[in-house]
């Protein structure tokens, strides 16, 4: 009750994360829900499909923790412990909040898959993807069900399990780690070719690598910005940069592996290109992965700047010029940017290379 509450008395802004993360469940639900259809037609292959389609649940997921984590209603106040509301229960406050935007997500893709199949009449477009979702095929309730279940179990096991107190870990720990499971990730996909599940396993070691080597990428960018002689400016944005790097490397990781995987893709446009695992839907399926990786780079970044709050207030209040603080920002996007191009043009050319060895 308390978290629909604070939910009900949020902001715009932190409203519309949360649809968009119900947005970004319906998706998924509904590319679940055809990869259930399809199986019923064709019961081969159905479940490296299935795990294609887990892709788009790990983005949603992603986005979904990143939401949770920026959310105002869910971060500690001063107070809110002698009310019995410490880190563990605002935690939970977090975890609910996430369930319901997902369990809203998951039921409106429900009622569109059902009414695009035909099942519900009454309504403008009905039936209109009978063919495609095979309508001529009962749908299973059970497995619906479960499937729709997904995206929410897994979203708040990840936001409970994310956002509980804990100590940090330094940026370059997984760096290592990262470039192991890179180049791990390259093998497989060299060792498998194009197409199977050998494929999506190695793309899979990429992006996890990646994203475990992002926090390591962003402080080494926030040393190099303030590397020779760097003035006041330099180190106000390598210094900035170094602190947000544990909030924006992961989801900076991810993202240079989708950029690397859609660099991939037009590479091999005229060598045959790459397999369509789920059918007509594999194209808004990538969009959907493109746009969660990038929802939540943006949303970890408002986060970053939250967590600055205090600091930038301190430096107003000594005299700082407001352009300063504009063009430190700019410094550390545009230091980002400057290594995760290249970083993904280098990924995607050696996928490239290893799929068409």
């Amino acid at each position: 009750m308390l978290a629909l509450r604070l939910a009900r008395g949020s902001r715009p802004l932190v409203q519309l994360r949360r649809l968009l993360v119900a947005a970004a469940a319906a998706c998924t639900g509904f590319l679940l829900l055809y990869v259930l259809a399809e199986a019923l037609v064709r019961p081969a292959g159905s479940f490296p499909r299935l795990l294609w389609a887990l892709i788009p649940l790990a983005a949603t997921v992603q986005f979904a923790v990143a939401v949770a984590r920026t959310d105002p209603a869910t971060r500690p106040r001063e107070g809110l412990d002698a009310a019995g509301l410490g880190p563990v229960r605002l935690t939970l406050v977090a975890t609910i909040s996430t369930a319901v935007s997902c369990t809203l997500g998951s039921a409106v893709a429900l009622a569109a898959f059902l009414h695009l199949r035909g099942d519900l009449a009454g309504l403008p477009f009905d039936g209109a993807g009978a063919r495609l979702l095979h309508a001529d095929q009962p749908l299973p309730v059970a497995a619906a069900l479960t499937l729709l279940a997904l995206v929410p179990l897994a979203a708040s096991a990840a936001t409970a399990v994310l956002l509980r107190p804990h100590t940090p870990l330094a940026p370059q720990t997984g760096l290592p780690w990262g470039i192991t499971l890179t180049a791990c990730g390259l093998a497989t996909q060299a060792y498998a070719g194009r197409g199977g599940p050998g494929m999506l396993a190695g793309w899979s070691l990429t992006a996890v690598g990646l994203a475990l080597a992002g926090p390591g990428l962003a402080y080494a960018c926030g040393t190099l910005v303030q590397a020779v002689r760097p003035g006041a400016l330099r180190l106000l944005a390598g210094r900035s940069l170094q602190q947000q790097a544990p909030r924006l490397g992961p989801p900076l990781g991810v993202l240079c592996a989708v950029a690397a995987g859609a660099l991939t893709a037009l590479a091999l446009r005229d060598r045959g290109g790459l397999l369509a695992p789920l059918g007509p839907l594999t194209g808004p399926a990538a969009a959907l992965v493109a746009l969660c990786a990038t929802a939540t780079l943006l949303t970890s970044a408002v986060e970053a700047r939250q967590s600055r709050g205090p600091g930038r207030e301190a430096l107003l209040g000594l005299g700082a010029p407001a352009k300063v603080l504009r063009t430190a920002a700019s410094l550390r996007a545009t230091a980002l940017v400057a290594v995760c191009l290249p970083l993904s043009w280098g990924v995607a050319q050696l996928t490239s290379m290893a799929l068409t060895r």
